[in-house]
């Protein structure tokens, strides 16, 4: 029998996997979702969709993955809406920022297996970038197919330990800002130097698309890639000797630091 795969949310992240999913080969019927929003709804239905709900009342009793995309401020009454009617066979894999599986469990009745996800949001694009966490009583067919849900939105990568996703969040999950607010001052120094605000714009982010390309494909490593671009005495040299002088590994490495120990605290608040 084909596995079954029901989101709990059917947002942006939610509608990427699903498409992507689709995409790899999975037939409509063995997707369902629920989601308040009716305009969501829709664009799953557009997508082939059938098993789709405002209320997730008998749309997760038979499924072999239910896959939590909610806001973590939610989740309490999401989990409880759902956790009596998940079979025992079942596994729950959560995209909810921060919320550790000890908290998880206590929202969901029966004793289903638990999978924790930090996903990025490139994923909305197929892009993403998600790690993977399950505890030793996740079996391996809930492991592919938790791996199915994600790669359908980017690559996953698995960690060893929970506390890892805390420096996930810090690397991953909230790098993509780090990168947005890099564009963002290279391409005001850009208008500063005289161009075009628009121009300066589309050269910064083609030249971080082709950068990050690059480094994928390049079998060197990108500190060989940095000293390819970097010719001695040259333009390239005078503006990473900036940066270095301004401390920007330090600064970029306290800024990581930080977010995980964030990460680290929000997840103990949610205990």
């Amino acid at each position: 029998m084909l596995p079954q795969i029901a989101f709990l949310g059917a947002g942006n992240m939610a509608t990427a996997m699903i498409t992507g999913l689709i995409a790899q080969g999975f037939a409509p019927a063995q997707l369902r979702a629920c989601d308040p929003s009716e305009d969501a709804l829709l664009r799953l239905e557009a997508a082939g969709l059938t098993q789709l709900s405002t209320s997730p009342e008998s749309l997760f009793a038979d499924v072999d993955l239910a896959v939590l995309a909610v806001k973590p401020q939610v989740v309490p009454n999401a989990l409880s809406s759902i956790g009596h009617e998940l079979s025992a066979g079942a596994a729950l894999l959560s995209i909810a920022a921060g919320i550790p599986i000890s908290s998880l469990r206590r929202h969901v009745e029966t004793d289903v297996a638990v999978i924790r996800c930090m996903p990025n949001t490139p994923a909305m694009i197929g892009l993403g970038a998600s790690a993977l966490y399950a505890g030793g009583d996740v079996k391996g067919e809930h492991r592919a197919l938790a791996e199915q849900v994600t790669n359908a939105a980017g690559t996953t990568v698995w960690v060893a330990s929970e506390d890892l996703l805390d420096a996930v969040t810090a690397v991953s999950g909230s790098g993509p800002a780090y990168f947005f607010a890099l564009i963002e001052a290279i391409a005001r120094a850009g208008a500063e130097l005289g161009l075009d605000e628009k121009v300066a714009m589309s050269l910064t982010l083609q030249t971080a698309m082709g950068a990050a390309a690059l480094a994928q494909q390049s079998d060197d490593g990108v500190a060989k890639l940095r000293e390819n671009v970097t010719s001695p005495g040259g333009t390239t040299e005078q503006a990473l000797l900036s940066l270095q002088s301004n401390q920007f590994e330090a600064i970029v490495s306290e800024a990581v630091r930080q977010c995980a120990a964030r990460a680290a605290a929000l997840g103990k608040e949610f205990g």
